[in-house]
């Protein structure tokens, strides 16, 4: 956590503002270290340990805002910097849209509780990262002639952040994370090379998943082999939980303020309509102890809450924070989501399979992209063609299009398999009457 150093630095920077014109002031302060090791083949191909402290400060002079950073966090160097900074944000133009939080909606707890950091985390040698990356490796090397290269990667990190604002608040919150994937390059057919990748991650490095991070990832490179585009036309769309997101992803970044403001946003002014199936509930849970992206409060100190997003289909909230409410003349809500969970169905990606007449499941997304004003997309897909349950073969170089809305009404089946390393855990889902192009 932040030293207490570094806290009555925080303290000294936020006073000094105020004594020297500021009629508001934010102060942040993050530290962090992280490690990573990438082990390809035979050797070892790159080593990363870092840390680094970064002072924020934010000033609010005469109706002007204006933020600055720096790494060098001691009293005599931040005297100039602030004086600087306080000297630049008076020639801004106005913006008086620019406020602090109402200090009644702040967080007002010890921070404590949530359990995000391992406490191991700083016990750990090199050696026993580097062997992870390696064991990965020593998994696929040499087993299949077809391999033409195989990377195991380890990461970790820890971080910790202090906040405080001259209007009362007050926050302190740290983590850790602890990351290990593999990658598998194959010869295939001509001039083909199919590759997959596989990987597991955990805030606490007991419940990391240490062996067949590898062998999973050559499994599924395997299975690409013969990959092949077939028919365009309509078919429904299974994608698995390791993908989904990049679906949903779309939706939720036009719920928030800024797109709205800016009428950028294909959800604008769809507040309380349905917009989506009724199979989609979706929520923003923030308190689970010792997940991925639980928070007490937000990047403003407003303090979260668990809120519905969509209420079977019906949107209920946007993502409004305290600069874009003034703008809009509405009220705030938070700055953005923290853990996303959904009502979940009562099928795995395996018995979801099965229900699928002519299909294709979708194993990963290469490029395209959407319109966050209309809805409209176009991404390309790899995955396998599915016919009366069975998984027929593997397909690539195709395309899905359509309009988000349209995608998100569809919705035939949502299954109960989120994985729950991730701040989004999202289930594999099933969508109908989908556009592809192929042939």
């Amino acid at each position: 956590m932040i030293s207490q150093e570094y806290k009555k630095i925080a303290q000294w920077v936020m006073d000094h503002a105020l004594k020297n014109g500021c009629q508001a002031c934010r102060v942040s302060i993050n530290a962090g270290t992280e490690s990573a090791f990438d082990y390809r083949d035979t050797q070892l191909e790159k080593l990363t340990q870092a840390s680094q402290n970064k002072l924020y400060v934010e000033f609010f002079i005469d109706g002007r805002y204006g933020s600055y950073s720096t790494n060098r966090i001691n009293q005599k160097e931040l005297e100039p910097f602030i004086k600087n900074g306080i000297d630049a944000t008076r020639y801004l133009a106005e913006d008086t849209f620019r406020q602090l939080p109402d200090p009644s909606r702040y967080y007002k707890g010890d921070g404590k509780g949530l359990d995000l950091f391992d406490p191991k985390y700083d016990q750990l040698q090199a050696d026993e990262k580097l062997a992870l990356a390696k064991a990965a490796v020593v998994e696929v090397y040499g087993t299949d002639d077809r391999v033409i290269s195989v990377t195991g990667s380890y990461n970790d990190r820890s971080g910790s952040s202090y906040r405080i604002a001259s209007n009362g608040f007050e926050g302190e919150s740290g983590s850790s994370s602890f990351s290990l994937s593999a990658s598998v390059s194959l010869k295939g057919d001509d001039d083909a090379r199919p590759e997959s990748w596989w990987y597991d991650s955990s805030l606490y490095w007991d419940k990391l998943e240490k062996a067949g991070i590898g062998t999973t990832a050559l499994k599924r490179a395997l299975q690409k082999l013969g990959q092949q585009k077939i028919s365009s036309g309509k078919y429904q769309m299974l994608v698995d939980n390791m993908n989904i997101t990049r679906l949903l992803s779309p939706l939720i970044s036009a719920m928030y303020g800024n797109a709205l403001q800016q009428k950028n946003s294909f959800l604008h002014d769809k507040l309380n309509k349905k917009v989506a199936s009724s199979k989609l509930t979706l929520i923003d849970d923030p308190h689970i102890v010792k997940a991925s992206g639980a928070r007490w409060f937000d990047g403003e100190g407003v303090a979260t809450q668990k809120r519905t997003l969509f209420d079977k289909g019906t949107l209920k909230t946007y993502f409004i924070d305290t600069y874009i409410a003034k703008k809009m003349e509405v009220e705030p809500t938070v700055q953005g989501p923290s853990i996303l969970t959904m009502e979940l169905g009562s099928k795995n990606l395996e018995q979801m399979t099965t229900d699928v007449q002519k299909g294709i499941w979708i194993t990963g997304f290469n490029g395209g992209n959407s319109n966050s004003s209309t809805g409209d997309f176009s991404f390309g897909i790899e995955g396998f063609l599915v016919e009366k349950g069975k998984v027929v073969k593997p397909v690539n170089e195709m395309n899905i299009t359509g309009n988000l809305l349209t995608l998100w009404v569809n919705i035939e089946a949502i299954g109960n398999d989120p994985r729950l390393n991730s701040s989004w855990r999202i289930p594999s889902m099933l969508f109908n009457d989908v556009d592809f192009s192929g042939l």
